[in-house]
């Protein structure tokens, strides 16, 4: 059977953008827009550009620096809006106009305060006037999802034959079952004659937990474009998961559809809109979850180091992460524990193992988290502060608003004492940087966690490291009412493990 390419059409920079918090400047957008064009998406919708000159700029120069994926732009149905829009995308060399207006009786009657042949007038207007300007335009019946689907075939037909190029269904409060969301489509692809003018899209919310659901059900109906986000982030409970779709497409050989997405760039996208946004990603998020790839019952940890089959369905390299996580806790079992043993570097026999069992079963039931140093203390290999071969001597970091933040460090690495100075971004990353000239290893900074332990403003904070060395990971952890020495604290821990 042929596969069908459905086309990924990333909203991140507007609608989920407009999560309260999460605004970005233009430099951010810029940084973004070219990381989801390495992901090779095919549209990147990136401002509302009527709405601000922030906007417009942000639209402005993701034009210029954007060069293979299509860069959108979104207008009301007003001829302002289109005018500024097309001004905006005056430097894309592959643009888009998004234009529409709301269909269903709810918005025509509170919204518009109109009758739905006016509204039909008003969206073939539109589309017209964006035409003048541009050659691909999209439409969006706003609240498709509770529009009837006899007014909505009317409004769609009426739109391609405007000209509009691409269609979207919105199901703009979540309100759709997949069921229905299926059966809305495929009433379109059947009852609107010049359907195959144009390309139906979806852009489904997730207030009932179904956006997913619905953008797949909407695909395997005839939609063959989808509207989506990065983590999932957008108004309200968010957007249909861009991961979720394009990992469902791939995972499910019996689905006859591919998108051009590049899955190994899916993590470090989630991490880079986390980041820029300051929107941490729920541990148990599928696909880019802390979580997606940890097991900690022993039968499917167990289950896992015999095949990866038996308890995974998608590789997590495909996604770009290195590998899945066997996470120690009460319930892992004996091959959990020596699958550690065995990535520490020591080789136990059986009596060893069942030895060192018992005694990890008694840590694990008073300890959230059992690390290295545990495992290695169990054994009787001394991992103490003291018999590190890296420890944190001294500290001390310049910053300030008028200031370039500075930090000097001195290690103790095998007894030998080492001083560094270096800048950067803030006092923590010019701290990371001093230490790393030390050390003098490739080491890329995987995960960095802060977690308050005490309340007011001596908190004692809990800072949680992953570090990258060589294709293999190593965790650091301290705890300091001084995040930022926990922070160098934490960083030292990790790289004194490899070193």
């Amino acid at each position: 059977m042929e596969e069908k390419k459905i086309y990924i059409f990333d909203t991140t920079l507007r609608d989920g953008e407009q999560v309260p918090g999460c605004q970005l400047n233009t430099i951010e957008k810029v940084e973004l827009a070219k990381s989801l064009e390495m992901l090779k998406v095919d549209i990147i919708e990136c401002g509302f550009p009527v709405s601000s000159p922030g906007d417009f700029n942000s639209v402005v120069e993701i034009s210029k620096n954007i060069k293979e994926s299509t860069v959108c732009a979104l207008t009301r149905a007003v001829e302002k809006d289109i005018e500024v829009a097309a001004e905006a995308l005056h430097f894309a060399k592959r643009g888009r106009i998004h234009t529409g207006i709301g269909t269903s009786d709810p918005h025509i009657k509170y919204k518009f305060n109109s009758n739905r042949e006016e509204i039909i007038e008003r969206a073939v207007k539109a589309v017209k006037y964006a035409r003048k300007f541009i050659d691909d335009v999209e439409f969006y019946a706003e609240d498709a999802g509770r529009t009837d689907n006899e007014y909505l075939a009317r409004v769609v037909e009426a739109v391609i034959a405007a000209g509009a190029t691409v269609v979207n269904i919105p199901d703009t409060t979540g309100y759709c079952t997949p069921w229905e969301y299926g059966e809305k489509i495929k009433y379109l692809v059947e009852h609107v004659p010049n359907v195959d003018k144009a390309i139906l899209s979806t852009h489904c919310h997730n207030d009932l937990g179904m956006a997913t659901a619905n953008t797949i059900s909407g695909i395997m109906n005839g939609a063959r474009q989808a509207e989506v986000t990065i983590n999932g982030i957008g108004e309200r409970a968010g957007n249909t998961s861009l991961e979720e779709v394009v990992m469902t497409l791939k995972c499910r050989k019996d689905l006859p559809f591919h998108t051009d997405i590049d899955t190994k760039q899916i993590y470090k996208n989630s991490r880079l809109v986390s980041t820029l946004m300051r929107m941490p990603v729920q541990p148990n998020k599928a696909i880019v979850g802390r979580n997606a790839f940890a097991h900690s019952s022993g039968i499917h940890q167990d289950g896992v180091l015999k095949n990866r089959e038996n308890y995974e369905i998608i590789d997590p390299v495909d996604v770009g992460v290195n590998d899945s996580v066997i996470a120690l806790t009460a319930r892992s079992g004996r091959a959990a524990l020596n699958h550690h043993y065995q990535r520490l570097g020591i080789n136990l026999t059986n009596e060893e193992l069942n030895a060192a069992y018992e005694k990890f079963l008694l840590l694990a039931d008073r300890k959230k988290d059992v690390n290295d140093s545990d495992l290695l203390i169990i054994v009787g290999v001394n991992r103490s502060e003291a018999a590190r071969k890296v420890r944190l001597k001294f500290l001390q970091v310049v910053c300030g608003k008028s200031s370039v933040p500075m930090a000097t460090v001195k290690l103790n690495i095998d007894g030998e004492i080492c001083e560094a100075t270096s800048s950067g971004n803030g006092p923590i990353d010019a701290a990371f940087s001093a230490v790393k000239k030390l050390v003098n290893r490739k080491i890329v900074v995987e995960e960095f966690l802060v977690q308050a332990i005490t309340r007011g403003s001596d908190d004692v904070g809990k800072v949680h490291v992953q570090v990258e060395n060589r294709g293999n990971l190593y965790y650091g952890f301290s705890a300091n009412t001084d995040i930022i020495t926990a922070a160098v604290e934490a960083f030292v821990d990790a790289i004194s493990k490899f070193i």
